[in-house]
């Protein structure tokens, strides 16, 4: 009877820790920081992985942006009428991806302000010595921080 009891307990107490341990990560799935997901966002763009990128960006609230380009390097704004279009530009040969992992990337400072968020991402052109600063704004959709905004704030030499 004792033994019986032990390995109850036993069996009890594993499955207790292992539905435990599966809580933690489910709970952690979309908690990332706002400096995880824009990090994530440059593996998946790396790995062209089309079907991370709708959870880490904002894909309808890019499209409505019309007056700049997050290419870099370009004098005239384009202008997404699908969010496949934005798919393609971030992945394969789209010409921001292109543009981007030419550069030296660093992802700098955050700043959290509720459920809005702002992640300094420098992009560096060491052939021209000019370095792109930007603020990628993040916000909370759903409970997952997502980037509605890759801006531009200066390109300096």
């Amino acid at each position: 009877m004792k033994l019986r009891y032990l390995y109850l307990s036993g069996l009890g107490l594993a499955i207790i820790t292992a539905v435990l341990g599966i809580l933690t990560v489910c709970s952690k799935i979309g908690s990332d920081s706002p400096k995880a997901v824009v990090i994530k966002l440059f593996g998946a763009m790396e790995k062209n992985r089309t079907q991370d990128i709708p959870l880490l960006v904002d894909l309808p609230a890019l499209m409505k942006i019309r007056d700049q380009d997050y290419a870099l390097q370009t004098d005239k704004p384009r202008i997404f009428y699908a969010p496949e279009d934005i798919l393609r530009d971030l992945t394969g040969d789209g010409l921001t991806k292109q543009r981007w992992f030419a550069m030296q990337r660093i992802v700098g400072n955050t700043d959290v302000a509720g459920d809005t968020a702002f992640v300094e991402v420098s992009f560096i052109d060491k052939s021209t010595n000019t370095q792109y600063y930007n603020k990628f704004g993040l916000r909370k959709l759903h409970g997952r921080w997502k980037i509605y905004s890759f801006k531009t704030i200066s390109p300096s030499k």
